[in-house]
């Protein structure tokens, strides 16, 4: 799976939510396209797709290793870009 798979499954789930709908798919036209999402725009989709009850009704369509992968895909891309803390 890619990062575009990711958004495209949070996308095709979110329609009862306006503004994760809105957002992932502006996030996944951008990955599509060949540009680059924000890492916090990314953090945001996968905090709201939680707080929404969307990752049941992935779970339950696509199955548990998918539904890993979704979120292993995403949180990888917001590590690789994530500013590192210095202390």
């Amino acid at each position: 799976m890619d990062l575009k798979d990711a958004t495209r499954m949070i996308l095709v789930e979110s329609a009862a939510h306006p503004e994760l709908l809105r957002v992932s798919r502006q996030s996944h036209e951008e990955i599509a396209s060949g540009g680059r999402v924000e890492h916090t725009t990314l953090s945001w989709m996968l905090r709201e797709a939680a707080r929404k009850g969307v990752f049941p009704a992935l779970k339950g369509k696509h199955g548990d290793r998918a539904f890993d992968e979704l979120v292993t895909v995403l949180c990888r891309e917001i590590d690789r870009q994530a500013p590192v803390v210095r202390r």
